[in-house]
Formats: C-alpha cells, structure tokens, sequence
C-alpha cells in the first residue's frame, strides 16, 4: 500500500490553494502534514478523499489512479478520513455514530469485531455506548470521530487536525492512540498545527506553506530544524526555563 500525490493543483474561486504539491505515505508508515491555518492542509486531505475536484494532478494509491472517483469508493479501497472539528451526530448515541462509519460494510462478524477493538481503544466510550453523541466532552467527541473512522477497516487513516481544541492531556491520550493504531497495522497520514506533537510521532514530515510544500524530512530531524523550531515551536528554544505545556505533556508517558 503506498499513496503519492503528484503535482496537485487546487484552486477555490481563482485562490491557488494547493501549488503543485506532491509527497508520499509509505505503507505503515505514520506522515505528518504541517503548517499553519491556511497552508491548505485540509484541501489536501478532501482532495485525497475525494471530496474535493483539483485542477490538476495525480492521487496515486495502490498503483490506482483514484482522482475522479467519488468518495465512497476511495472509502471502498481503505482510505478512510476522520475530519476536523470531529463532525459527529449529536442526536445518535455513541453506538449508533460508530456503525455509521461501517455503512459499506456488508460483514457482520467483522463489524462486530472491529467495534469491540475501538471499545478496547477508547474504553471512555465502552461506558457511554448509549449517550448522545452531542453530550460528550471535545475529548470523547474527538475519540468517536476516531473510532468511527475506524469501523470504516481503514488501510490508510488520514486525521484531520485530531488535537484541534483539546487540553494537553487529552492531546497525549490521542497522539497515544494515534502509535497504537499504526502499531495495530494501519498506516496514517495525520495533518496538524500542533508540530512538537505530530513530528514526535511521524516518520516522515512534510512542512506546507501557503499551498506549496517548503520543507521535508524525517520527523525527529524536522522537529530539530531551527526553521521550525522558531516558526512551529514557539518556546521551544526555552524550554530549559520555561517549558511549554503540550512539550510537558508528550514527555511524562
């Protein structure tokens, strides 16, 4: 399994915002897409699933070329995204928000399996199976995105800014989640602000700036990089007196 993209070009009422942006997410690999809101992070993930019609390019996955296909079918061949702002239905207890994201699925036994392993991810939600999804903490919320994109059987799990909002232990608890996963076997492209967190986890980075990619490299060299210590990191070069809390919190596992 192996996803490029090549050259893509998007563009929204005459604003390029994608410049020709091309990268690569190996299989089992997790990569990481930074940069600052606006960098057009997000029109790379929605031109990926689909949900987005660029002006040019390739979005090669398994040796398919798969722009052009509607949505579901991307879904169909493994590529599965868990969108930002969690997205999820308020008036639908958590259960019933999970099986939605198995909706192409025809095999019960597996459905049932795969619902018992985001049960087991996220036992927070094993104790809410009949709450309101709308009730939820931003956390758990977060998490039932998570686990709804999951029931999907993803092969690649794209993650759109999952840290988006939340107090820094909670962060820790998904970025957690985020290595158990790709351990479990499912590769992950993951698009973040949060830079010291998502590098610590990735492979491989790719830094995107104003709908052209800048920078790129493995994760723990990018997050050395004084370019992105000082643009993405904020504190960082302090960290000695005065340590950020997100660093703290990444750190204590």
């Amino acid at each position: 399994m192996r996803l490029e993209i090549q050259d893509l070009r998007v563009s929204y009422g005459g604003i390029r915002a994608l410049k020709g942006v091309s990268l690569t997410v190996s299989e089992g690999s997790v990569v990481t897409l930074i940069g600052a809101n606006g960098a057009g992070k997000s029109t790379a993930l929605r031109a990926i699933s689909g949900l987005l019609k660029p002006d040019s390019g390739r979005i090669v996955y398994n040796g398919e070329d798969i722009l052009g296909l509607a949505a579901k079918e991307i879904v169909r061949r493994g590529v599965v995204m868990a969108p930002e702002g969690r997205r999820v239905f308020p008036d639908m207890t958590v259960r019933e928000n999970l099986l939605i994201g198995a909706y192409l699925r025809n095999d019960k036994a597996g459905v049932e399996k795969d619902l018992r392993y985001v049960m087991e991810l996220f036992p927070r939600l094993s104790e809410r199976t009949w709450q309101m999804a709308g009730t939820l903490s931003g956390g758990e919320q977060q998490m039932l995105a998570v686990g709804r994109a999951l029931m999907a059987k993803p092969k690649l799990l794209m993650m759109d800014e999952p840290s988006l909002g939340l107090a820094p232990l909670v962060v820790k608890d998904i970025f957690a989640i985020i290595r158990r996963v790709n351990q479990d076997g499912i590769t992950i492209l993951l698009i973040e602000q949060n830079a010291n967190a998502s590098l610590r986890v990735a492979d491989y980075g790719y830094v995107l700036e104003t709908g052209s990619i800048v920078l790129e490299g493995n994760g723990r060299a990018l997050l050395e990089n004084p370019s992105i210590q000082e643009a993405y990191l904020g504190r960082r070069r302090n960290r000695k007196t005065e340590p950020a809390k997100y660093e703290v919190s990444m750190n204590s596992d």
